[in-house]
């Protein structure tokens, strides 16, 4: 995997290795679930919705990748990169920039 400068460099990389149209609609209803958990993790005053936030944005998303992309998440290597990726992605899937 290369290395990225900035994150710049590494976004046009994320959304190469998310090309199949299904990895990007489970990355977007993860994301979408992860908001849903947070909300309810701040409504609820409990953590353990953070736990499952947390598991369901990753859940959703890796099995885009080992079962559609069939490729290795960006996570492994570049963690904060690929975080930020996701929700740059989620925005760009949001206003049309990329197609869902």
């Amino acid at each position: 995997m290369p290395r990225f400068a900035s994150f710049r460099e590494f976004y046009p990389f994320y959304l190469g290795e998310h090309a199949h149209p299904v990895s990007r609609r489970l990355h977007f209803i993860g994301s979408c679930g992860v908001l849903v958990l947070l909300a309810v993790a701040a409504w609820q005053r409990n953590g353990w919705w953070l736990l499952a936030a947390l598991v369901c944005g990753y859940g959703f998303a890796w099995v885009g990748h080992f079962f559609f992309e069939k490729n290795r998440p960006a996570t492994f290597r570049h963690p904060l990169y690929s975080f930020l990726g996701d929700w740059v992605m989620f925005k760009d899937i949001l206003t049309g920039r990329i197609r869902f």
